[in-house]
């Protein structure tokens, strides 16, 4: 698997779409970012965990 950014970059990037307003739910990310999901999983075990370590978990449901 090639990937394109560094697990800094992925939390960055959830910040990003975060203060944005997107919604960060792991269906919407996926269809409307699949490269930030793709890098996301490499680095974390899964997508909660991603958004655990950036503090914006707590607001996706």
């Amino acid at each position: 698997m090639e990937l394109n950014m560094s697990a800094d970059e992925v939390l960055g990037h959830i910040v990003q779409l975060h203060n944005t307003g997107e919604s960060l739910a792991k269906k919407n990310v996926k269809k409307l970012h699949p490269d930030l999901m793709k890098n996301a999983l490499y680095y974390y075990p899964s997508w909660e965990h991603a958004l655990q370590k950036t503090g914006v978990d707590n607001i996706v449901h």
